[in-house]
């Protein structure tokens, strides 16, 4: 696949934990662009890396070497505070153990990263209800997490996401916790927001729910062994 624009561009990317004898390298240069519109499939055996690189690209962690630009800037260049801010206003996350706030309400879970935007609570509050809606928990908004199913726990931690009207959505094993029925209806969620334009990264061990994105690749022992483009 030919990449003209791409929104994420990840050279050389290698990531080592540990020091001396203990240390480990987990990425092994890895080279990756993703185009905006796209939606890419990350794939592998437990211990390949892919959450690992996953991390490296949605800027959770950093790289030991290589180089990093999304959306035009060069996130090695920023400090902690600026990649926070970054985050913030350009990026969204869906992790498998959905990330709420067990005392909030989903519209409350939804809130909080508009709020630190510095929208005003009643401009967060609207916000959060459309996006629950959309995501077909406009009658669940005022609910714990704990009254939720898993299916309706995620879709409200796609919500908040979706609701920051992210450059680019990173999705970190969505379904690894859900039954069939209710994984199958969040990568059909996803495959929704990638026909209206939202650029998605989604780590996944199943390749059922890859077969809807643009291309999957596949890693071993730290590297991509193979990009597959998928027809559709």
């Amino acid at each position: 696949m030919t990449i003209l624009t791409p929104i994420i561009a990840a050279h050389q990317i290698t990531r080592r934990f540990g020091n001396g004898a203990l240390e480990t390298t987990v990425l092994k240069g890895i080279n990756v662009e993703v185009a905006a519109g796209e939606f890419l499939a990350i794939m592998g055996k437990s211990g390949a890396g892919k959450s690992t690189l996953m991390y490296q690209l949605s800027v959770l962690d950093t790289p030991s070497d290589g180089s990093l630009t999304i959306a035009g800037v060069d996130v090695q260049q920023l400090d902690e505070t600026e990649k926070t801010a970054f985050r913030l206003n350009t990026l969204g996350y869906i992790f498998q153990n959905y990330a709420l706030v067990p005392d909030l309400s989903a519209r409350e879970n939804c809130m909080l990263p508009l709020l630190m935007r510095g929208l005003s609570h009643q401009e967060a509050s609207d916000t959060a209800a459309t996006a629950l809606t959309s995501v077909g928990l406009g009658h669940r908004i005022d609910s714990l997490p704990a009254l939720l199913s898993g299916g309706e726990q995620q879709r409200v931690s796609i919500a908040r996401a979706v609701a920051l009207e992210p450059k680019i959505l990173f999705a970190d094993e969505p379904t690894a916790n859900l039954d069939s029925v209710s994984g199958q209806a969040v990568i059909e969620l996803l495959t929704t927001l990638h026909k209206n334009g939202q650029t998605i990264v989604m780590v996944t061990h199943e390749r059922e729910y890859a077969l809807g994105c643009d291309r999957i690749l596949h890693m071993e022992d730290g590297q991509i062994t193979r990009t597959e483009q998928l027809t559709k």
